[in-house]
C-alpha cells in the first residue's frame, strides 16, 4: 500500500496530475503570448452571487469585445439557466457549461479563470488552474488556510501566470488617494488601524439531513472538506458559518478591510502577536448549529509596535464615526485621524471635529487625488495578462496572501483560546505545535492540495 505522502508525491503534478491528468493535459500548450489586440477566453467557475457579479464584470468591460466568457462552471447546474439569461441580457455569447471545474483546465482555449467558489475550494482550485497555464482570478479571502496561501504563491511564480486576488478596492480610485494621502503623511505617522464589519445576521436555522438535490453534484461541492451528509442548511451561503467550508464574517466580508488596513499601516509582512476574543452571540445552538463566532475582537501587533484591530459584530449594533461607518476603517495617525467608508474618505486634525480634506469635503488639491493606474479591478486583471508582468496587477496573490492571513490568524487565536506569536518568516507559530497544526487542513481524496507545486 502506498501511504498519502508518496502517493502525491509521484506526480509531477501532485495532485492536479491525479485529477486532470488522464485528460491528455500539458501545460506548455497554454503558456502561449497574448498579445494586446488578441481575444481573452475566461471560464467562470462559481455561478451565485459573486459570480454573477463576475458575469457582469466581464461583460460590462470597455474592451468588452476582447474578452469571451467562454465557459460557466458550477457544481450546482440550477444556476446554469439563470445565468445563460444574465449573460444573453448583458450582450455576450452564450457560454459553455460544466459542473467539474476539471474539464475546464483541460480546455486548451481558456486562458484565464475566475473563482467564485467556497473558501475551501479557492486554493486548490487555483493551484489546479496555475499547473494548467491559466491566468486566475481568485475571491477573498485567498485561501482558507495560511499554509495554502504560501502555496498558492508557488505555483503563480512556477508556472509564470498572473494570479490576482478579489480584494477590489486596490482598483477604486478614492480607496487608492486615501491610502497615497496616508502614505504622504497626511495625518502624521501611522501607529494604530482599525478595520470595521458590523453585519447583524439573524438565525438561519436546523433541518434534518436529506438527500442532495438532484442539480447538485455533492461530493464535488465538498471537494477538499471532510465528508458529511448532505444538509440544506450547510450548503449555499451558509457555509461560511462552518469550520470545514468557511471562516465566519472575519474571513467572507473581514479581508476587504484587512487588506486596507494592513495597507494604509505599510504592511508588507504578518503580525509578530495575535490576540482574539468573541463567541457566538444571540443565537442558541438549539436553534442554529453555526460554528462560528458572530462578534469576534482581534488585536495585530507588528514587530514595530504598530497596531491593526478588527472588529465582527454580527448582532445589532451602532455604527461608528462621523461617516457612520459599519463597513470599514479608521487610521490613526500622530496629527490626526481618517474614515473610510467604501469610496467615501474624511481625514481630521488634531482634535478639530470637522475634516481638513476627503472625497466629498470639496477639496480639489493634489493631495486628494488618486495615483495613476485606477481601472476596474476584473480590466486590471486583463491588463496584466496582456502585458505579461506581476507588477502590473493591483492584487497578486502576495498582496492577496498577506491579507488573508489576518483573519486566518485571528480565527486561530479564538480557537486555541490564547495569544499567539507568529514567527512570518516561517509562517509557523513560535512553540506552538497546536496552533502549527490548524495552519494547514485534512484533505480529501482525490481533491488534494499538491505537497510539491
Amino acid at each position: 500500500m502506498t501511504n498519502r505522502r508518496d502517493f502525491i508525491k509521484k506526480s509531477a503534478l501532485g495532485t492536479a496530475g491525479i485529477a486532470i491528468g488522464g485528460m491528455g493535459f500539458s501545460r506548455n500548450t497554454y503558456n502561449s503570448v497574448i498579445g494586446s489586440n488578441d481575444r481573452i477566453n475566461v471560464a467562470v467557475i462559481g455561478l451565485r452571487s459573486q459570480g454573477q457579479t463576475h458575469i457582469s464584470s466581464f461583460c460590462n468591460l470597455k474592451d468588452a469585445k476582447n474578452v469571451r466568457i467562454k465557459t460557466i462552471c458550477d457544481a450546482d447546474e440550477q444556476f446554469f439557466e439563470q445565468t445563460f439569461k444574465k449573460i444573453h441580457d448583458l450582450g455576450c455569447d452564450k457560454p459553455l457549461t460544466e459542473w467539474d471545474m476539471r474539464k475546464v483546465f483541460a480546455d486548451k482555449e481558456i486562458d484565464a479563470v475566475s473563482f467564485a467558489v467556497p473558501d475551501h475550494w479557492h486554493a486548490i482550485g487555483t493551484v489546479w488552474g496555475c499547473q494548467a497555464g491559466k491566468h486566475v482570478y481568485v475571491e477573498k479571502p485567498a485561501s482558507h488556510t495560511i499554509h495554502e496561501g504560501r502555496m498558492m504563491i508557488n505555483a503563480a511564480k512556477k508556472y509564470k501566470v498572473r494570479v490576482q486576488t478579489g480584494l477590489m478596492n486596490r482598483s477604486i480610485p478614492q480607496v487608492m488617494a486615501a491610502m497615497k494621502f496616508i502614505h504622504e503623511g497626511g495625518i502624521g505617522e501611522i501607529y494604530m488601524a482599525k478595520g470595521l464589519c458590523y453585519k447583524p445576521r439573524d438565525s438561519f436555522g436546523i433541518v434534518k439531513n436529506s438527500n442532495p438535490p438532484d442539480s447538485l453534484h455533492y461530493d464535488m461541492w465538498l471537494g477538499p472538506a471532510t465528508y458529511r451528509p448532505y444538509n440544506e442548511k450547510h450548503v449555499h451561503y451558509n457555509w461560511h458559518w462552518f469550520w470545514d467550508t468557511g471562516g465566519g464574517d472575519a474571513a467572507n466580508q473581514g479581508p476587504h478591510q484587512f487588506d486596507i488596513a494592513r495597507w494604509g499601516l505599510g504592511k508588507n509582512e504578518h503580525p509578530v502577536k495575535i490576540y482574539s476574543m468573541g463567541g457566538l452571540y444571540g443565537i442558541s445552538p438549539a436553534e442554529c448549529e453555526q460554528e462560528t463566532p458572530n462578534t469576534l475582537t482581534s488585536v495585530f501587533r507588528y514587530s514595530d509596535g504598530k497596531i491593526l484591530e478588527f472588529e465582527t459584530r454580527g448582532r445589532y449594533t451602532n455604527a461608528e464615526s462621523s461617516l457612520e461607518v459599519r463597513i470599514g476603517n479608521t487610521f490613526y495617525g500622530t496629527e490626526g485621524y481618517l474614515e473610510l467608508d467604501g469610496e467615501r474618505w474624511r481625514a481630521f486634525r488634531h482634535r478639530e471635529n470637522k475634516p481638513f480634506t476627503g472625497s466629498d469635503t470639496g477639496e480639489k488639491s493634489l493631495d486628494v487625488m488618486a495615483p495613476p493606474g485606477g481601472s476596474d479591478h476584473y480590466g486590471n486583471f486583463l491588463d496584466a495578462i496582456r502585458s505579461g508582468k506581476d507588477e502590473d496587477l493591483h492584487c497578486h496573490i502576495t498582496d492577496g496572501h498577506l491579507s488573508t492571513t489576518l483573519p486566518n490568524l485571528g480565527n486561530i487565536s479564538y480557537l486555541k483560546g490564547r495569544e499567539l506569536t507568529f514567527d512570518g518568516n516561517k509562517e509557523k507559530f513560535v512553540n506552538d505545535h497546536e496552533a502549527d497544526l490548524l495552519l494547514t487542513r485534512t484533505y480529501r481524496i482525490p481533491y488534494l492540495l499538491p505537497e510539491i507545486i
